[in-house]
Order: C-alpha cells, then sequence, then structure tokens
C-alpha cells in the first residue's frame, strides 16, 4: 500500500491506494505531477485557514456544541433522562425503502434496478432477495401493522423501475400505478399521512447501463420527469415529499467504496461529480415542484440527510474540535451547505479538494434554500462500515441530541423531520429485539430533550423500519424491522416485535411518563431512627501508636548523626496507664465520625488477626484491645457501633491462613471454627454493642468459590451453618444479659425484567432474586431450606443435560438450627440489575440462574457504571416484607462511587433520590426500617471513589448533605415530630461536654486559680489600707 501525494491533506489518511475490496483510492491519471504541486499549495492555505478561524472564533456555529462546560454537573437535569411529553401536534411515523421490503422484483412487468443486478452478482444467496418482506403482495398485512402501531405518517418510497421499467417516463406500468395508488389511498383513508420519497437508492438499471447512472448529468431531466409524473399523480394526496434518501451514501458507496450498487469503486472524482449531480437533481425537482404544483397542492419537500457523530477526545482542545467540524462538514456539510446554507460547498472541503466540481454564482442562488424543512438520518448506515468515515482521530458517538443541535446552529434553526432513526439486532433474533427497545428510548429521549432544553423545532420522529428486510451490504444479516418477518415462509406474517409495542406506547402517550417513581414525599422517619456509615475491615495497630506515657525511659535523638533513639540512662520520668487514644488511627476515626454526625458506625474486625491460627490456642489480644478500644471511644460520642465479625471480597477472603490452607468454607469444619470466634468476640466485646452482623455478602462469595457449582453451593451451605451456629451462641449465652441483635448482611439490588413485554425476562428477574437473595434469606427467614423455585429450576437444567449442578441438602437438625436465625433483615443495596432471559450450558452458579444484565444506556450511571436507579430500593424493601413478612429491615450499605473530589454531586444526588424512596417504604409502604447506613467512610487508593473521605481523609462535600439528612432525620414539612432543634441543640452540648473534658476542666482550673489570685489581691489591698489608715491616725494623734 502507497499513499498518494496526500501526505499533506488533513484527514485524509483514510483515503490511499489499495487493492483491497470496499477502500476508496484517487486516480492517479487525474491527480498526479502538477496536481501535487497544488496540493501542497491548498494544504498550507487550509491549515492557516484554519488557524485563523480557531483564534479568531469566526468558524461555523456548530463548533460549539464540543465546547463543554469543565465545571457542569453530572446530575443536571438537563442532561438526565426526561419524562415529559412531546409537543401537541408531534408527528409519529415509520419508514422503510421499496427496495428493501417491496419484493416481487420481476412480476407484473417491473424493470430491474441496479441493487437486483447487484444483489444477483455480489451475493451468494441471490434468490433469498427475490421475495423479501414481499409488500407489494401483502400490503394489507403492512397496513395492519401501521394500524398497530398508531402512526400519523408512513414513509416510504417509490420503486422507479416499477413504474417505468427503463426508467423513461413514457406509459406507466398499470399494475405498479396500481400498488401505489392503493397504497396512498388507503393511507389517507386511514388518517396516516403519506411521505414519499421519489428515490431510494433503486435507480432503473437501464440508466445505469446507458447513462453511466448518476455519473451523467443528463439522468437530472430524466429524474425530474420522474419526479413530475409522480406529483402530477399521488400529489393531490401527498403533502410530504423527499426527493433523494441519504444522498451521501449513493456516491460514497455506490462510486467510492463499491459496497452499495451499482459497486463501482476507485475514482474519488467520480464520487463528488455523482454527489453534485444529486444535489443539481434534488434542487431542479424542487423548484418544479414549487413552481408547477406546491400552489394548488399546498405539499413540503426536502431531501433526506444522514451523517454520523464524533466527540473530540479532549473537549478543551481546540484543534480536536475543529477535526470533530471537519468530519461532519465532510459527510453532512457536503450536503446541506449548499441546500440548507449559502448554495456552496463548506469551505474545508473546497480547500482541501481541488478536484471537487464548483457550481456557478447562479448554480448557487438556484440551490440555495431547496428545502421546506431539514430531514436527518441517523441510523446504522451513517456508522457502518466504520472504517469509511471520516473520522480523523475522534470518537464516533449516538449523541442524536449534539448532532441536532449543530443543525440548528449551522443552518439557522431549520425546522427538522427526523426520517430514518433506529438501531439492527442479529439475524437470529426474532420477536425479543431488547437492545431496540433501548436504543429507541435513548435516541428518541435525546430528540425530546432538544426540543425542551435547546429549542429545537423537531416537528416529526420515523422510526426505520416497518418491516424486516433486505439490509443492503448487510443482505439479511441483520433485523432492523419493528415487526418481524420469517422470509422463508408462505404467509410472511407480521409479528410485533417488543420494539413494536414500545413504540406503539411512545406514540399513545405522545413521551414518556415515570411509571416507578413517585412525587417526593415530606416526612419522617422515627425518632430512634438509626443513621449510619460503613467502613469495610479496620486494620487493628498491634502497638499503640503514642506509647511514650507508657516508658518511662527519656530518649536522645540522633546523638551520633545516625537518626536513632539513643536511652539515656538512670533517668525515669513519670507514666500513666495506656489509653485508646495512644493509638493514632482511633483518632482519625473519631475525628471523621465526629464530622459526619451519624448515630451508628458499622465496621468489620478482622479475623485473621484476632485468631491467627483459626482457632483459640492463640488469641491476640492486643487486637482484640484496640477493636473494643473503637467501640468504646465512639460510645463517648454518642456512636452506637455495629460490628461485622466477617467481611470477605473477592480479592480477600480473609480467613486465617490455617483454615485456609484446609479448604476454607469448603471444609465443614470452618463453620465451628468461625463459631468459637463470635463466641470469642461476643464475650470480649458484647458489652458494648448491641448490633452484630456475622457475614457480609455471603451471597458474594460465588466469586470466589466459582471453579465449579459445587463448590459455590457447598460454600454458601457452610456459611449459612456458620452463621446460624454464631447466632445461636449468642441466643443462648450471651442475649440475656448483653440485650444485642445478629443477622448476616445480603447483597439484595433489585432485578427488573429488561423487556417488560416478554414473560421469560419477567421470570428471570424473579429468578435472579431467588438466585441472589431467597439462596440465602429463605432458609433463615422462611423455610429453613433453600427456595423451592430454585431447586426446581436447577433439576430442570439437570434433566435437559444443560447442567450436572445440585444444592447441598439440609438435614433435620440443620433446617432447625437455620430457620429463624436472625433478628433483623441486613441488606447492602446498591442499583437495580436488568435483567434478561439468556439460556446457558454448564455447570456453574452463573449459568444456572439463566440470566444476562443489560446496561441502560439511559440512565444515569456512576463511573464504575453503577445505574442509579432509586425506586429499585423500594421494589427490593417491599419485595423483603412480602416475601419475609414483617421484619425489622437495617440498610447496612447504600451508595455510590463519585470520581470528584471537591464536588461529589453525583454522591449528593444518590443519597438524596435513594433515601427518599427508603422513606416511601417506611411512611407509605409500612416497611419497618430500623436504619439506613451509607457507604463509605473512606475510600481505597486505586479503587471506585465510594467514600464520604479521601484515603488521606480529606472530606467532600457530600458530608454537609448527609449530615442534613440526618439533622432533618428525612424530609420534614414545616413541623418535626421529634422536634430535631431542640434535639439537636442539646445532643451538641452534651457531645460538646464528652469531647472536651480535658479543655473544661483546664479552663476551671485557671478560672479557679483567677478567682484565687482576685480574692489574694483584693485581701492584701485591704490591709494595705488598714495600715494606711493607722499610720495617719498615729500622726494626727502625734500632731495633737
Amino acid at each position: 500500500m502507497k499513499t498518494v501525494c496526500t501526505a499533506g491533506t488533513p484527514g485524509n489518511e483514510w483515503i490511499f491506494f489499495s487493492s483491497s475490496k470496499g477502500n476508496l483510492t484517487f486516480n492517479t491519471g487525474v491527480i498526479n505531477g502538477i496536481m501535487c504541486c497544488r496540493r501542497l499549495k491548498r494544504f498550507v492555505a487550509f491549515w492557516t485557514l484554519v488557524f485563523i478561524r480557531i483564534v479568531a472564533g469566526l468558524a461555523g456555529e456548530g463548533r460549539s456544541v464540543w465546547k463543554k462546560d469543565p465545571n457542569s454537573s453530572p446530575v443536571s437535569e438537563t442532561q438526565m433522562f426526561l419524562y415529559d411529553t412531546f409537543p401537541k401536534e408531534f408527528l409519529w411515523g415509520v419508514g422503510t425503502g421499496a427496495f428493501q421490503v417491496e419484493g416481487s422484483w420481476r412480476k407484473d412487468g417491473k424493470g430491474s434496478s441496479i441493487w437486483d443486478r447487484f444483489v444477483h452478482t455480489e451475493f451468494r444467496d441471490a434468490d433469498s432477495t427475490d421475495i423479501s418482506s414481499d409488500s407489494y403482495t401483502l400490503l394489507d398485512k403492512d397496513l395492519s401493522a401501521l394500524d398497530f402501531l398508531g402512526v400519523t405518517f408512513y414513509q416510504f418510497s417509490i420503486s422507479w423501475s416499477r413504474l417505468f421499467p427503463t426508467g423513461v417516463v413514457t406509459a406507466p406500468s398499470e399494475k405498479g400505478l396500481q400498488y401505489y395508488n392503493t397504497l396512498i389511498d388507503s393511507l389517507v383513508y386511514r388518517n396516516i399521512d403519506p411521505v414519499v420519497t421519489l428515490y431510494h437508492w433503486d435507480l432503473p438499471l437501464t440508466l445505469q447501463e446507458q447513462y453511466g447512472g448518476w455519473k451523467n448529468e443528463s439522468v437530472i431531466d430524466i429524474f425530474n420527469d420522474y419526479a413530475t409524473f409522480c406529483f402530477q399523480t399521488f400529489g393531490d394526496r401527498v403533502k410530504y415529499w423527499i426527493t433523494i434518501h441519504n444522498p451521501y451514501l449513493v456516491a460514497w458507496h455506490g462510486y467510492g467504496t463499491g459496497i452499495h450498487a451499482p459497486g463501482e469503486k476507485g475514482k474519488i472524482t467520480t464520487v463528488y461529480a455523482v454527489g453534485h449531480n444529486l444535489i443539481k437533481a434534488h434542487a431542479k425537482v424542487w423548484h418544479n415542484y414549487k413552481k408547477h404544483f406546491e400552489p394548488y397542492q399546498k405539499g413540503l419537500m426536502s431531501i433526506v440527510l444522514g451523517s454520523h457523530w464524533i466527540e473530540p477526545n479532549r473537549s478543551e482542545d481546540a484543534l480536536d474540535i475543529s477535526k470533530c467540524q471537519q468530519s461532519v462538514e465532510r459527510v453532512l456539510g457536503w450536503f446541506a451547505k449548499p441546500i440548507h446554507g449559502d448554495g456552496d460547498y463548506p469551505e474545508e472541503l473546497k480547500n482541501e479538494l481541488s478536484f471537487l466540481p464548483h457550481f456557478t454564482e447562479d448554480e448557487k442562488k438556484y440551490i440555495k434554500g431547496t428545502a421546506d424543512f431539514f430531514a436527518f438520518s441517523f441510523g446504522p448506515n451513517n456508522f457502518k462500515p466504520p472504517n469509511t468515515l471520516p473520522k480523523m482521530g475522534q470518537n464516533l458517538s449516538l449523541n442524536l441530541r449534539e448532532v441536532l443541535n449543530w443543525i440548528k446552529l449551522e443552518y439557522d434553526s431549520p425546522r427538522i423531520l427526523i426520517a430514518e432513526n433506529g438501531w439492527f439486532t442479529d439475524s437470529h433474533v426474532k420477536t425479543d429485539d431488547t437492545t431496540a427497545i433501548y436504543m429507541m428510548k435513548n435516541f428518541i429521549n435525546k430528540v425530546l430533550q432538544a426540543i425542551k432544553y435547546d429549542n429545537i423545532d423537531v416537528f416529526g420522529y420515523t422510526a426505520w423500519s416497518l418491516l424486516d428486510g433486505f439490509e443492503w451490504q448487510h443482505a439479511y444479516n441483520i433485523r432492523r424491522g419493528l415487526f418481524y418477518v420469517d422470509f422463508k415462509s408462505e404467509k410472511k406474517e407480521r409479528i410485533p416485535k417488543s420494539s413494536a409495542q414500545y413504540y406503539k406506547q411512545i406514540i399513545r402517550e405522545n413521551g414518556f411518563f415515570p411509571r416507578e417513581s413517585t412525587p417526593s414525599l415530606q416526612a419522617q422517619f422515627s425518632c430512634d431512627f438509626s443513621w449510619g456509615i460503613t467502613e469495610s475491615v479496620l486494620k487493628a495497630e498491634s502497638v499503640a501508636s503514642s506509647p511514650q506515657f507508657c516508658d518511662s525511659n527519656l530518649y536522645l535523638w540522633n546523638v551520633t548523626g545516625d537518626g536513632l533513639l539513643h536511652k539515656v540512662e538512670g533517668v525515669k520520668l513519670k507514666t500513666r496507664p495506656a489509653q485508646c487514644t495512644d493509638f493514632v488511627s482511633i483518632k482519625k476515626q473519631l475525628d471523621l465520625l465526629e464530622k459526619m454526625k451519624v448515630t451508628h458506625y458499622r465496621f468489620a474486625l478482622d479475623w485473621s488477626l484476632i485468631l491467627p491460627k483459626g482457632d483459640l490456642s492463640v488469641i491476640n489480644r492486643q487486637v482484640l484491645r484496640y477493636y473494643r478500644c473503637v467501640i468504646s471511644e465512639v460510645l463517648k460520642l454518642n456512636v452506637q457501633s455495629m460490628v461485622t465479625l466477617y467481611h470477605p471480597t473477592h480479592a480477600y477472603l480473609g480467613l486465617p491462613a490455617p483454615l485456609l490452607q484446609m479448604g476454607g468454607w469448603l471444609n465443614h469444619s470452618t463453620a465451628h471454627a468461625f463459631q468459637d470466634y463470635a463466641a470469642l468476640c461476643f464475650r470480649e466485646l458484647g458489652d458494648l454493642v448491641k448490633l452484630w452482623i456475622t457475614i457480609n455478602e455471603p451471597n458474594r462469595l460465588s466469586d470466589v468459590y466459582n471453579r465449579s457449582s459445587s463448590d459455590t453451593y457447598q460454600a454458601a451451605h457452610n456459611l449459612l451453618i456458620a452463621h446460624a451456629m454464631a447466632w445461636k451462641i449468642y441466643d443462648e449465652q450471651y442475649r440475656a444479659f448483653q440485650y444485642g441483635k445478629v443477622s448476616l448482611s445480603l447483597h439484595s439490588d433489585w432485578a427488573e425484567p429488561a423487556n417488560p413485554y416478554f414473560e421469560s425476562h419477567t421470570k428471570a428477574a424473579n429468578r435472579f432474586l431467588q438466585f441472589e437473595i431467597g439462596w440465602f434469606a429463605d432458609p433463615i427467614f422462611k423455610t429453613g431450606d433453600y427456595p423451592a423455585t430454585m431447586r426446581e429450576y436447577i433439576l430442570l437444567k439437570n434433566r435437559k443435560g444443560l447442567s450436572h449442578s445440585s444444592l447441598p441438602s439440609f438435614t433435620s437438625e440443620e433446617k432447625k438450627l437455620v430457620k429463624g436465625a436472625a433478628d433483623f433483615y441486613a441488606l447492602n443495596h446498591f442499583t437495580t440489575q436488568f435483567v434478561i432471559h439468556e439460556p446457558q450450558n454448564g455447570s456453574q452458579y452463573e449459568f444456572d440462574r439463566d440470566i444476562q444484565f443489560l446496561q441502560d444506556i439511559t440512565c444515569l450511571s456512576s463511573p464504575s457504571r453503577l445505574a442509579v436507579v432509586p425506586w429499585g430500593m423500594r421494589k427490593v424493601l417491599k419485595w423483603i416484607k412480602k416475601t419475609y413478612g414483617d421484619i425489622d429491615i437495617y440498610i447496612t450499605a447504600n451508595g455510590i462511587d463519585d470520581q470528584s473530589l471537591d464536588n461529589d454531586e453525583l454522591r449528593n444526588y444518590y443519597l438524596g433520590k435513594y433515601v427518599q424512596e427508603v422513606l416511601k417504604a417506611y411512611y407509605i409502604d409500612k416497611v419497618k426500617i430500623r436504619g439506613y447506613y451509607a457507604f463509605k467512610l473512606t475510600e481505597e487508593k486505586s479503587k471506585p471513589r465510594f467514600g464520604f473521605f479521601t484515603s488521606d481523609s480529606k472530606g467532600k462535600p457530600s458530608i454537609k448533605f448527609y449530615n442534613k439528612l440526618i439533622s432533618n432525620n428525612g424530609f420534614p414539612a414545616d413541623y418535626s415530630v421529634c422536634d430535631p432543634s431542640n434535639k439537636e441543640k442539646e445532643c451538641s452540648f452534651c457531645l460538646f461536654i464528652s469531647q472536651k473534658k480535658p479543655l473544661i476542666f483546664f479552663a476551671c482550673c485557671l478560672f479557679s486559680t483567677l478567682i484565687l489570685l482576685l480574692t489574694i489581691i483584693v485581701f492584701h489591698k485591704r490591709k494595705r489600707r488598714k495600715r494606711f489608715k493607722v499610720k495617719n491616725i498615729q500622726r494626727i494623734c502625734v500632731s495633737l
């Protein structure tokens, strides 16, 4: 591969010599020698112009779309999914292309088109394209599909060669004419406006063979004659006309890359000559209609222009923005600027491409403004194949709202019709096109945002397409229809896909309504509600960080310059007993907790530090003392501790090494070791702790024990037994005098069916809840055994030979032990999972569930892709109450990662919305929620930023937001049930007294000293006065 003289052509790295199919090349016979010199001059001129424009700010207004505010809020209302309705007169439609759906390519005298020949010469399975969806003979079924959707318009194209087999306007085909008349009459009868496209790529083959197709200007007049016939014949019933559908693809792929008919490739000059002729053909037809038909037919006309969208690598970099502008101008601006702009090509294109055809001044005036609205196409054909797009080193994007803003700014706020929009699915997908729903949801909501927030005049939307059909270079390898068609069947029924159901709903409601969320509630939690903060495992200090008060020796530092401490012999200092505040880390914890203003602090002990050998033979008393110090010092802040005995993660299992070597949780003896460990903690710390969590998220240890499903289920079984044994020993030996409560904390995200129109998705969501939550909750809070649905589903897969998994069985003694072994339900909740049914084969826990997760791209999400779905919190709380009864519930972890260190607005938004849903569950649904613990106190280095404090203890603004939630005890109205203001004052005073005891003592001593000194001074002054009086009296007496 060798490059042409384009090294100086910015952004043209995608134009090169190549013999491979699909690559666009230059004609060296046209561009050589002198042209290279000209290109060099134009290159210099071009970049000089770009530089001047960047500096002077004289470039197209569209550039401002890419200039982002670095301080913009991640939770800005204008950037999130918008629940609102479209304007009352908004038009909803659906579209098709004649060649894609009509079929019957040789029926009733239809002539061949360039696509007929291209398919039969370039595609292996050419026969399958002959019938397609067969709309030509199955029109009634198409009309029924339109009735189902409830659209206000139908955008379709006329097959030029079906009316005129050779392309030249003579006597039309009677059958073809009858078909289109019937179609238009049927639409009008249904109050569906026909939006008619004159040319959607299927040029009559005769015009290609005799004239060279769109390379020849003669085709312009022939196209105008064809358009005139259509206006005369159909214009009385058609109010919207499209001259040409996406001329960029006609020129670029038809005459450049060769992946579209007529399949020519290799000559860049031909590409732009074809584009030039297409623009002139459009303009001629537009003027023809305006002059001869528009006065009495009152119709509107445009041309559908398509484009990709692109984002700069760095939004603050002017050069990257300039490249994005060039990229869009090369595709959309190529046709839009002459028609919707000043009648000429973009300056960058003219300066860069010396061979670009020129418009005369008269032609510019003739072409300028030849559109009554801006018809815009935004779909996969504009993005594929990606290697043919002028990306210029930047990033492709599907942000429809931004490209609409670009059009508004570049072309003076035109009226816009979205004339083609949608995405695709693989060919094997039938009616369950779930991904298409979410793409449609995203695209349509971006249009709504553009209308409501950006004042863009979009008056209609066309979903593409009505039916599955022939998808150009992809043939039948992808599907884009709202209705599924089995091409091999005789009847070819139009079966609505889930995307058709969804689009029907949007049309019926004229927008989006929030189904899950309810209005905000002004209320408070109970006065004894627990407001907490959660931390992971606290790493205990084995030795106090400040031992100087315990060591009686005196030391000198660096006496010999060695940087060491040297003991001074013979000198002894006074000491004092060791104190908890000798541990520096405890001081830091207290300082952070004081700022949080919480009532409860949840943290985890380190089992492997307390019992390094896994049994009671070696107990690290110093570590136990550290944890006791934490709890006791925290109590001095009026903060209760919720202590977690065991907090494993997929990165750190947290077991003592000997137990790990013996198989960890696969060994039943680990459960007995855990019981001994729990009993030790209850005995040593239980007098200070009222809330215990035995194990944190045991239902997530499947990430660790994942070698097989047998390992996963056996480990889970032993974890359940371990928890139950720990609960039992507390219940029997410690509860009577310690008065505490014990449970385990389960990861409890909500599951929502990704596709509400398919029962299989609803079942998959329920199955997720059973495998994720019921797996541990059912044995404890319900039956003493695993969920029946879980056992049955695994057995069903076994019978089908898809899995060899099996759940362990509980003995009767184990059932009695496990059932009821919890005093409350503790849940960690972070997000809502959107679940789809996905059959899988294999003996793994993940495979046994037969589910996959789908990311809703319309949801606000965190850097770690946690979707912010507040209503999922309320749903899971209601589900727990419904499934396990009216039990006490503690939300032991809830939070989100936020990258910002100085303005974590995402965390504030998350906290406010999720606590609001908790309040609704508490106040409206009567769920017995006893406490809420935000996650988490401090973040860890090199991990998602979940903390209210950084790893070096710097506080974030969300602390104040959480403080306010706590002080208000929710979202109060004008009155307060608990009178939090008085309570806060009282608590603040008590807190001040408890925290400032040394200072208060010192102040009292100082005050007493001052009083004593003043007393002495007054006494001495009085004494001196008495002496003075006595002396005076003596003098008087002597003088007398």
